[in-house]
């Protein structure tokens, strides 16, 4: 049945946070009907011809202050390929993307320099986004002289404090190497070195899903938590429904590149209307076996 996803006790978004999305005109950052192809060798021999595949084909999406969209598909769907193009690692090869109502092709100098710092990301293989050789501390200090020009006593201070923030007591972590964590406290560390940055919008791709499901709860609880309390938005790129209930606002679901659904995540999740997201929630373990006989 799609009736019931899998739903850490995790806090809901704050009111505090729908009110800014809400009342915001502006997008944070917008795709603006955006596509991506990519050549690829054709078959038929030595002079056999380049062909092109379409990754993301025409996606439109805006996140706003305080917002958490949830944008969900299974691997091959283009989702992680938008999210590379909103954080400007890809050129789109059609269509816009917006950074507080400005192409980001555009940015230059200062500008730029604001786009790198405010929108932010938190990988899934925390261990290959780790430098193996940097301390934690150095890890999560990088950002912080780079992008805010702390010197090094500043520094220092809010290491401290943005492990203790991620529930890593710097005094046991700071000088540890990335091999000697597990692979939860590796994600807390990258969630540090996002907000040293103090970033308007982080994008999360597939942030828990190489974790067990105990700590994976545990993460998406703090992540939650520190959206509440920043006032952070996010993008939430992730495979699993189970997790997008009791974090997302917004659902876009995409296949083929395309968006096939979207609309508030009660809208999506209660009521999906498109074949595809009922093959998702399908896919998706209810919470307990009692509920399941219920449905």
């Amino acid at each position: 049945m799609t009736g019931h996803t899998m739903t850490p006790d995790i806090p809901a978004s704050s009111t505090l946070a729908k009110d800014q999305s809400s009342t915001s005109t502006v997008p944070l950052l917008e795709a603006r009907n955006v596509g991506r192809s990519f050549a690829q060798r054709g078959t038929g021999g030595l002079w056999r011809a380049r062909q092109t595949q379409l990754a993301v084909d025409g996606v439109s999406l805006q996140i706003h202050p305080g917002e958490v969209v949830a944008l969900v598909g299974e691997s091959g769907s283009g989702k992680t390929t938008l999210g590379r193009m909103l954080l400007g690692l890809t050129a789109p090869s059609s269509g816009q993307v917006l950074f507080r109502g400005e192409d980001v092709s555009q940015l230059r100098g200062a500008a730029w320099q604001r786009f790198r710092r405010e929108v932010q990301v938190v990988f899934q293989d925390t261990g290959g986004s780790l430098n193996p050789r940097h301390t934690i501390g150095q890890s999560v200090a990088l950002p912080l002289r780079h992008n805010r020009g702390l010197d090094a006593a500043a520094s220092a201070r809010e290491v401290d404090a943005l492990l203790e923030q991620v529930g890593l007591p710097p005094a046991h972590f700071r000088q540890r190497l990335p091999h000697e964590l597990s692979g939860g406290q590796r994600q807390r560390v990258g969630i540090a070195r996002a907000l040293a940055s103090q970033p308007a919008v982080i994008v999360a791709d597939e942030p828990v899903s190489a974790l067990d499901v105990s700590i994976r709860a545990q993460i998406l609880r703090l992540m939650a938590e520190l959206q509440r309390a920043r006032g952070l938005a996010y993008l939430f790129i992730t495979h699993d429904l189970g997790v997008v209930r009791a974090l997302a606002d917004r659902v876009l679901v995409m296949t083929g590149g395309r968006v096939v659904e979207s609309g508030s995540a009660d809208e999506v999740l209660e009521r999906p209307q498109h074949a595809y997201t009922r093959r998702l929630l399908a896919a998706t373990p209810v919470p307990d076996p009692a509920r399941q006989r219920a449905d």
